[in-house]
């Protein structure tokens, strides 16, 4: 059985959202491109309907792909659990012990995951580190630039 993908009901949409406009929009734009492309002559030599044939592979990948995370995807809605430990869904504030420096992560799905932004994939090693951990302790995590020793602040929702 293939893994399941958690994610929240958001991000989840957000992927349903992204295939409707592939298969309604993308694919009838596309198929449209290779009619003007083949009234253009020879196929054989034609760049333009080279460059939209690959373009439509490229949509078809994204549909399958995004068919297949939507088939596997778990929702989760974390909100009807108290914030009292770092789980799936909630937004921590961690302080690094040897700089003072403080981070905001809210923990989601791989799909839902933005270093820039603060979302971090609940299966980043910074996550697994930290789940099932409470205010007040510290874990040590192998992050690109070493290892950091990061304590929890806060956790909330949101």
């Amino acid at each position: 059985m293939s893994e399941r993908l958690p994610m929240t009901r958001a991000g989840y949409e957000k992927l349903e959202e992204e295939l409707r406009r592939l298969k309604s929009v993308e694919r009838l734009r596309i198929v449209k491109e290779i009619e003007v492309a083949r009234a253009h002559g020879d196929i054989s030599e034609n760049a333009e309907f080279h460059a939209a044939k690959e373009r439509q592979s490229h949509i078809e990948g994204r549909v399958r792909l995004l068919e297949d995370k939507l088939a596997r995807a778990v929702v989760i809605d974390p909100t009807g659990q108290a914030p009292d430990e770092i789980r799936f869904g909630v937004t921590v504030q961690l302080e690094d012990t040897a700089t003072g420096d403080r981070v905001t992560y809210t923990i989601l799905g791989e799909e839902e995951s933005d270093v820039v932004n603060g979302y971090i994939s609940v299966s980043s090693p910074v996550a697994r580190a930290l789940l099932g951990k409470a205010v007040g302790d510290s874990v040590t995590v192998r992050v690109p630039k070493g290892v950091r020793i990061l304590e929890v602040i806060e956790i909330r929702f949101g």
